[in-house]
């Protein structure tokens, strides 16, 4: 039951017990889990009298008093727009995104998304990530294509959550990178963080949190190569942030590697290729792939045409 007012102070209803509290008071609240755990941080959330943080995991009898609301996020509204989904059941779907559609609405992007284009098609979605993003379980930069499992129930919301954070869901993505890296396979082992001097950047810090990315060569092109990759942590940017720390940046990446040569490619060169996990309410193990969009495939032609030279 939703609580709408500040300074208010209930009891951990049944269904919030051995929930995270920012998730917990997201469903409470009608707010996103992140604006939740923003003020929880800030110290407007206390259970029990004392503060905790947004991971505390609800116990029965927990006395939650709430003495700010977090702001509430604008409705994302339905728009026809055309997508492609793989997948469909119940409980959730898988996408393929094409490159060029920011996944949920934010800000310098109100409208013309992933979610936007769901809403249209499936009607409704869990809002426990917050209504501007609906169904999210997890996001891909709006230039990188391919593969996203979109929750349509609660239930499943939390369970894909829950396996995301235990590192269930394995997710393997293509890449062109500049240049051949020496080793064909590989593990880089760096901490992400905010770029200190771009707020809108990440980079390899030793403050950051941990990041480990795996990938394998499967192509040289002399001058740039093919890679296979897959994320063991899901840190903001990560393979695009890997790739240039070892560099070897994403071809056509303008944030990361702004003077790497681009091929002819107008968009980073990565594609979410393979998607593993386990279905949301049987248990049951599910893989899903999709095919390289037109103009990725169009460059790793190009790349093999030009070795062959």
């Amino acid at each position: 039951m939703p609580t709408n007012e500040a300074n208010a102070e209930f009891s951990a209803a049944p269904e919030d017990v051995g929930s995270r509290l920012d998730v917990a008071l997201a469903r409470r609240l009608d707010r996103s889990r992140n604006a939740c755990a923003e003020l929880i941080k800030s110290g407007g959330i206390t259970v029990d009298g004392r503060p905790v943080k947004p991971s505390f995991i609800v116990a029965a009898g927990n006395r939650i008093r709430v003495a700010a609301l977090p702001p509430r996020e604008a409705s994302a509204r339905p728009q026809d727009i055309p997508i492609r989904i793989v997948h469909d059941e119940a409980d959730f779907c898988v996408v393929d995104k094409p490159p060029g559609m920011a996944t949920h609405p934010a800000r310098g992007t109100p409208d013309g998304t992933l979610v936007n284009a769901l809403l249209a098609k499936l009607g409704s979605l869990p809002a426990i990530n917050g209504v501007r993003r609906p169904g999210i379980v997890h996001r891909l930069d709006k230039d990188t294509s391919g593969l996203l499992v979109v929750a349509k129930s609660e239930r499943a919301m939390l369970a894909l959550s829950q396996a995301l954070a235990q590192r269930r869901v394995k997710r393997r993505y293509d890449a062109a990178v500049v240049g051949v890296p020496a080793n064909a396979r590989g593990i880089i082992d760096a901490p992400i963080g905010r770029d200190p001097e771009a707020r809108t950047k990440f980079a390899v810090r030793e403050d950051g949190r941990r990041a480990v990315t795996h990938y394998a060569v499967q192509e040289a092109f002399g001058n740039a190569a093919l890679l296979r990759l897959e994320l063991e942590t899901g840190r903001t940017h990560q393979i695009r942030v890997h790739a240039a720390a070892i560099g070897h940046p994403i071809v056509a990446d303008a944030t990361y590697a702004p003077d790497a040569p681009s091929f002819g490619m107008r968009r980073q060169a990565l594609h979410a290729a393979e998607l593993d996990f386990d279905h949301p309410i049987n248990g049951q193990p599910l893989h899903f792939a999709a095919p390289w969009p037109a103009d990725f495939a169009e460059l790793i032609a190009r790349l093999r045409a030009s070795s062959q030279r």
